[in-house]
């Protein structure tokens, strides 16, 4: 799997390009931990790219999400592929991630609410 990084708006956002599973969700893990070393709390992972994910891919992410949520930040995801999509809807794991259908509707969600 091919990772790579950029940030907008405070964000940090991974683009994730390949099969998501033991070996390369081992690399994400490691890549998010860096970002909370950085005071990095605010991740979105783009998934368009991801071609496949098994149970070892969604246990990294499952990880990844509750280390968010012990450090008090977000993690969002988008871009699911209808494969990598029928996983999350199957194994319920929607009712527990932020899932948009782009990224553009994620980094929006980041966003503070105007209030007049």
């Amino acid at each position: 799997m091919e990772m790579s990084m950029r940030e907008r708006d405070g964000v940090a956002i991974v683009d994730l390009n390949g099969r998501l599973d033991l070996s390369s969700g081992t690399a994400l893990k490691e890549r998010v931990k860096s970002l909370f070393e950085q005071e990095k709390m605010s991740i979105h992972l783009n998934l368009s790219q991801v071609e496949f994910i098994n149970s070892s891919g969604l246990g990294s992410l499952v990880s990844i999400m509750k280390e968010t949520r012990l450090r008090k930040g977000r993690l969002t995801l988008s871009d699911l592929a209808s494969y990598v999509q029928e996983i999350f809807d199957i194994t319920q794991l929607t009712n527990i991630f932020e899932i948009f259908p782009t990224e553009k509707e994620a980094l929006s969600s980041y966003q503070p609410v105007a209030t007049n």
